[in-house]
């Protein structure tokens, strides 16, 4: 009997030995497209292995810092070399279709990660630092074939610095945060009523005067409660470099937005001719809708602009130019009598034709210098606001062909018809997209949930739909702290949003991976708004 026993328990334990282990799923944010698991683990040495071709050297460069900065691994750099434990691979082979799409092979002794350009290769590399686990003082990776590419080519964060600067080691974190959840975009808003943020060394006064105010609004919009402190800071044309070489190296394109004809009113400030009453006015401290504007009928101005947009395109290489073109109070305009006539000599009947008759001058200039223009979506001539009339909105003229539109305020059916019309457009809906909301008004399932795509639109028509870009407007965010409890936890959601197809999202799933990016940013030193406010 004890024999039988005995006989029993050997074969119960042979029988447990030879089930296959445990597959441990990984958790990733923003989500794949497919992951094939199999058993086992991916054991990497104590000193791995980085092997790459010539062209991958930032992106080799880069995964060893992250090794070392995330897990204190020491990988060695092995280049045009054909074995190693760690594999970046270039390969046109590679989900052909997919500019920015990869594998994560880890089905054999090492890791693979591949792809058909260093966009993808850096992606990759993302994913690999979020399958990376410790155990027994090993790095090891579950088996398996992940498969990966975004659904919008367009996925962007917009930080507002016109309001309050920040500094480019504030913008060297967020481009960070961004890189990890594979944002492609940083949308740079450099210059606004109260603060002109970049360096021109043919306008030196945008910066020696356009650049500070005497003092700032607070607690809310038309409070007239103001904090006293000057406030101001600009960018050299030397930290611009850095900025986008930084995010250059991190598969971000940097997009700078020069605002014109409106929220114009630190360079008038700066140079008072540049406005259309001429007068000197100060750089405003009261946020809002301002009353200046560019006085886009006198010659010098377009002079001024083409070369602000000279010095602008020589720092940033992307070949989007954004003009904004939002919140235009058209009153100066209708009071002028040089732009009254200015208008009737190109049969210009009200100030919104006179407004995309200006843009598409403005695309013009830009074309010729190799840049397509973006701006928001009152650049249509569309009426988006309760401060603009029917009649003023009115008009004939069409906005340029090929420029990209941005669209964030008015009938959301405004977002289609701009698609019908033939423009690309990027969906920053305000009502789902404004990171200074409170979470109240977007609260992160809102977030998480939020489609870029217009219902009723053909595939073809789909198609004209980049992506979309979440904005940190800064009227209120004095502070990184207080930027930082508006953008974390809701950043993840948006690139998520951004990256995974719809049929792929799950907002339960979502929140249990977010876990680690929440113990990743408070590790940081990241301060992050309380579950229960989300």
């Amino acid at each position: 009997m004890k024999s039988n026993i005995l006989i029993l328990f050997c074969c119960f334990l042979f029988l447990a030995s030879c089930q296959a282990p445990s597959i441990e799923e990984y958790t990733l944010l923003p989500h794949p497209v497919d992951i094939k698991y199999i058993p086992g683990m991916v054991k990497l040495k104590t000193q791995p292995t980085l092997v790459y071709p010539g062209e991958l050297a930032n992106e080799a460069l880069l995964l060893q810092c992250y090794l070392s900065s995330d897990f204190s691994v020491q990988a060695t750099l092995k280049k045009n070399k054909k074995k190693g434990d760690i594999i970046l691979q270039l390969d046109p082979a590679v989900l052909p279709e997919q500019a920015e799409g990869y594998i994560l092979d880890a089905t054999s002794g090492n890791i693979v990660l591949k792809a058909n350009s260093p966009a993808g290769i850096l992606n990759a590399i993302q994913t690999f630092r979020q399958v990376l686990k410790v155990k027994d003082g090993r790095l090891i990776v579950q088996k398996s074939t992940l498969t990966d590419y975004p659904v919008f080519s367009w996925r962007a964060f917009m930080l507002d610095e016109g309001r309050y600067f920040k500094g480019k080691e504030v913008v060297f974190d967020l481009l960070d945060e961004m890189a990890a959840l594979k944002m492609n975009v940083f949308h740079w808003h450099l210059t606004d009523d109260q603060g002109w943020r970049i360096e021109i060394k043919k306008y030196p006064k945008l910066t020696e005067i356009g650049a500070w105010r005497d003092s700032s609004e607070i607690d809310h919009f038309g409070s007239n409660r103001y904090d006293g402190r000057r406030h101001g800071g600009f960018y050299t044309q030397e930290e611009i470099k850095e900025v986008v070489d930084y995010a250059a190296k991190r598969n971000i394109t940097v997009i700078p937005e020069i605002e014109m004809p409106g929220h114009a009113s630190a360079a008038i400030a700066a140079y008072p001719w540049l406005g259309t009453s001429g007068k000197q006015i100060k750089v405003p401290g009261k946020f809002g809708v301002q009353y200046d504007i560019f006085n886009v009928a006198d010659p010098r101005v377009i002079h001024f602009l083409n070369d602000v947009m000279d010095e602008v395109i020589s720092l940033f290489p992307a070949p989007i130019f954004h003009v904004g073109g939002d919140e235009v109070r058209y009153n100066q305009w209708k009071e002028s009598t040089l732009v009254r006539e200015y208008m009737r000599k190109n049969d210009l009947r009200t100030p919104a034709e006179l407004q995309v008759f200006f843009t598409n001058n403005v695309s013009n200039i830009l074309a010729s210098k190799g840049r397509r223009m973006m701006g928001w979506n009152e650049i249509t001539g569309d009426k988006l606001h309760e401060f603009q009339s029917e009649t003023d909105t009115k008009g004939k003229q069409k906005l340029a062909p090929g420029t990209i539109v941005h669209c964030w305020k008015g009938d959301p059916k405004l977002i289609k018809e701009a698609i019908e019309k033939g423009y690309d457009v990027v969906n920053s809906y305000h009502s789902y997209t404004y990171l200074d909301y409170t979470y109240e008004a977007i609260p992160l399932e809102k977030a998480y949930n939020f489609n870029p795509v217009p219902e009723g639109l053909t595939e073809k028509q789909k198609g004209k739909v980049l992506g979309l870009g979440c904005q940190m407007w800064g009227e209120f965010i004095p502070t990184v702290n207080s930027m930082n409890l508006k953008i974390y936890p809701r950043l993840a959601a948006y690139a998520e949003a951004s990256w995974t197809q719809s049929s792929n999202k799950d907002y339960n799933r979502f929140l249990n991976v977010l876990d680690a990016f929440l113990k990743k940013w408070k590790q940081e030193g990241i301060i992050i708004e309380e579950n229960s406010a989300w």
